[in-house]
């Protein structure tokens, strides 16, 4: 981690992993609590993960590649869900997707520099009654068009 005000942070990583020191079985438990502490599992955390639990950092790396919901990559203050299940693809996100791109400048799995926005694709939001949508952080917002997903964000700026 950063040296910044990661201390804190930084002791309690090292009591998560403690609790579950030569535990190769706690890996995905003690991921999902570092994500959750940290925000993302960035590769100091990983390797003091790997050490901890008795593990290699492939195996680690492994785990966090499989699964969706963890990120290598800091989220952005506001983390934008563009749906692209079947019933929000076909009323239009993919030109959702495509107009955010164009605005924020950034691709799915990415940040803005700024930190501000991320933006990422899931399969299914469980709202197809208000295809298409788009969630910011636990917010949906629904029946999108392009410009209206636009102006949803403007309101975060």
């Amino acid at each position: 981690m950063e040296a910044c005000k990661c201390e804190e942070k930084w002791a309690k990583l090292e009591e998560i992993i403690a609790a579950h020191r030569g535990q190769p079985s706690a890996l995905i438990q003690v991921l999902h609590e570092a994500q959750e502490l940290i925000g993302y599992l960035p590769r100091q955390v990983l390797i003091a993960i790997a050490d901890g639990l008795g593990v290699s950092l492939s195996e680690v790396y492994s785990v966090v590649s499989f699964y969706a919901h963890f990120t290598t990559k800091p989220k952005g203050k506001y983390q934008i869900s563009v749906c692209k299940g079947t019933a929000c693809y076909v009323k239009g996100a993919p030109e959702i997707l495509e107009r955010l791109q164009k605005e924020l400048g950034i691709k799915p799995g990415d940040s803005t520099d700024d930190g501000k926005f991320s933006l990422e694709v899931v399969r299914c939001l469980g709202a197809c009654g208000l295809a298409p949508v788009m969630m910011i952080n636990k917010r949906a917002h629904g029946l999108l068009r392009s410009d209206t997903a636009v102006t949803v964000l403007q309101g975060y700026e």
